[in-house]
């Protein structure tokens, strides 16, 4: 059985620019993407915290440490600029694998800079 972890997040990230009319897909600095370990061309699912829209795209790397955001193509009617969005890439692993794995959990701040890193989410209070 296969089981599917978060792989990977970034979290609260600022889009920098909307591009309608590029080819589909979410451009992201490259030093982020690795940082979350996503790779190119893998598939993300990315959900609006300012509007509530969640939608799935592909990752492309955009210059690397220019902390760049570009929600592209029929995805761009979904966010605007300055809203902040979670990030995220999926991995199937099975049971054993599993247990012993740790996402790379990477925080943004307001200049899509790595504020820090993590790889577990601290359990939910009340």
């Amino acid at each position: 059985m296969l089981i599917t972890l978060l792989k990977g997040k970034l979290h609260k990230a600022h889009v920098t620019h909307c591009e309608l009319e590029y080819e589909g897909s979410c451009a992201i600095d490259t030093q982020l993407l690795k940082a979350a370990g996503i790779l190119p061309f893998e598939q993300i699912q990315i959900y609006n915290v300012d509007n509530g829209e969640r939608f799935v795209t592909y990752a492309i790397e955009a210059e690397v440490g220019s902390g760049v955001i570009s929600v592209n193509g029929a995805a761009a009617h979904k966010a605007a600029v300055g809203h902040r969005v979670i990030i995220c890439a999926y991995a199937q692993l099975d049971a054993a694998e599993a247990r012993g794995f740790s996402p790379k959990l990477v925080y943004l701040d307001r200049d899509n800079r790595i504020a820090r890193t993590g790889g577990h989410i601290p359990v939910q209070a009340a």
